[in-house]
């Protein structure tokens, strides 16, 4: 062997370790704060108090209140999910497609990347201090177009009240998302279906759509995990008064009355089991998407 490919190789054995510094910390997060602690939760899903192997926590998820807690999280889940896929696209299509200056498109992006992570404490604070009964868009409507919302039937502590907070990063998700597919969409697309007479809504229904059909799918799946695992929006805006499954996880782990770890477990089990399947069928679908799009 010669003396370059033995420096070669001496270089390479030296220099692998070296690679994987930069990732260490992040292997050691996701180890320590995603990969454990799932683990623990399958665990504990399926055993006692006392340690033994039991199927009753997951026969209790079967109780009225958790199938009824389930069943309010998936319709918000659905329809913020739905919404926020409509209206998301709807604004990408204006910032990529519609002729905008480019620094609206710059600026819709950056608040999209800032608001897609707004949630929790500060986003329910908001709400409450915009729409909540003494909020400022509250009295500017009462006091100057004497518009009422609370004796029109909006509470913001409600189901619609919730569904408002998670479109607030609903849609900016899938502005993130769904921007660099229509930026995938070629010219020569469009360019062929208006040599062939297509109408601007017939080029969107016959050729763009088909192609970003697979990219919806995808993001409407990863927006109803995303909305379904939220918890601390939830928790800070409606409290106890809205029933959904994160707020009856939290009560079974951490509550004074209703504690049952071991059911707690086994209601987190089912959550990830959910918001898993979402997440796979949004990484297949979005690899058929990027297949389109190359």
């Amino acid at each position: 062997m010669s003396a370059t490919a033995e420096a070669n190789k001496r270089s390479t054995r030296t220099s692998l370790p070296l690679n994987w510094v930069g990732v260490a910390p992040f292997i050691l997060f996701a180890v320590l704060f995603l990969i454990l602690p799932t683990i623990h939760i399958v665990i504990g899903a399926f055993r006692t108090a006392d340690g033994g192997f039991t199927l009753m926590n997951l026969r209790g998820l079967a109780d009225s209140s958790i199938m009824g807690a389930i069943w309010i999280s998936m319709k918000i889940s659905l329809l913020t999910a739905f919404l926020g896929c409509l209206g998301g696209l709807l604004l990408a299509i204006a910032v990529t497609r519609g002729g905008l200056p480019a620094w609206f498109r710059d600026g819709t992006l950056t608040f999209s990347g800032v608001a897609s992570n707004f949630a929790g404490v500060p986003l329910a604070f908001a709400f409450i201090a915009t729409l909540g009964r003494l909020g400022l868009v509250s009295v500017v409507l009462r006091d100057w177009l004497g518009i009422n919302l609370a004796a029109i039937g909006f509470n913001l502590i409600s189901f619609t009240g919730l569904s408002l907070a998670y479109l607030y990063f609903q849609v900016p998700l899938m502005v993130l998302i769904i921007t660099p597919a229509l930026d995938g969409l070629r010219r020569e697309w469009r360019e062929a279906a208006e040599s062939l007479g297509a109408s601007n809504a017939q080029y969107w229904r016959m050729v763009a759509l088909p192609v970003l059909w697979p990219s919806l799918l995808g993001t409407f799946a990863l927006l109803f995990a995303n909305a379904f695992g939220a918890v601390a929006t939830a928790m800070a805006l409606t409290g106890s008064s809205l029933s959904i499954i994160p707020i009856i996880l939290f009560a079974q782990i951490r509550g004074d009355v209703l504690q049952d770890p071991h059911l707690g477990y086994a209601i987190a089990f089912g959550m990830i089991v959910i918001t898993g399947i979402a997440n796979l069928i949004y990484i297949v679908l979005r690899t058929r998407a990027e297949r389109w799009l190359k």
